[in-house]
């Protein structure tokens, strides 16, 4: 498995409906998940988060997930640079058909090495619906902790869970 940053630009063809110039700028070939439903949303976030703040974009910037093949599985990344005591929060997302497969427990792994491999970073959070069962289950194992629960505008009820960064993560 492997990650590929999404541009700016690739993010904006995305948002355009544009999924061969998308692709053309990731060099890879990106799917129908990447312009529907919340994937557009999320294009949106990031590019405005980066115009907002132009230091933070390499924290920002998503990742397309490679698979097996060089099929694109899914989307990965931070959802911003480590905060005042050095804690970052993950995001990723399987495109249905790749789903149970091992694909989130890699990325899952993949965040946390990332993570891990930088200095500011002291803590990985990760927020998950109390309904999103595969979702608690993979990161079961990886020595995340509850630490409370939160209420997002966009997906409701969320628990909140940490890990320290220089925990090693499982294979």
């Amino acid at each position: 498995m492997r990650f590929v940053e999404l541009s700016g630009g690739a993010m904006s063809a995305l948002l355009d409906g544009d999924l061969s110039a998308a692709s053309r700028m990731a060099g890879v070939s990106l799917t129908e998940y990447f312009v529907t439903g919340r994937a557009r949303w999320l294009w949106r976030f990031r590019l405005d988060q980066m115009d907002a703040a132009p230091a933070h974009a390499r924290w920002l910037v998503p990742q397309a997930v490679v698979g097996d093949k060089d099929r694109v599985v899914g989307h990965a990344g931070f959802h911003g640079p480590p905060d005042e005591v050095g804690m970052v929060e993950i995001g990723y997302s399987i495109a249905p058909p790749f789903r149970r497969q091992g694909y989130a427990r890699s990325t899952l792994i993949e965040l946390l090495r990332q993570a891990a491999a930088e200095t500011a970073v002291t803590t990985v959070r990760a927020t998950i619906s109390p309904d999103n069962v595969a979702s608690l289950a993979t990161i079961s194992g990886f020595g995340f902790v509850e630490v409370g629960e939160q209420w997002d505008e966009e997906d409701g009820l969320e628990l909140v869970f940490e890990v320290p960064a220089r925990q090693v993560p499982r294979a």
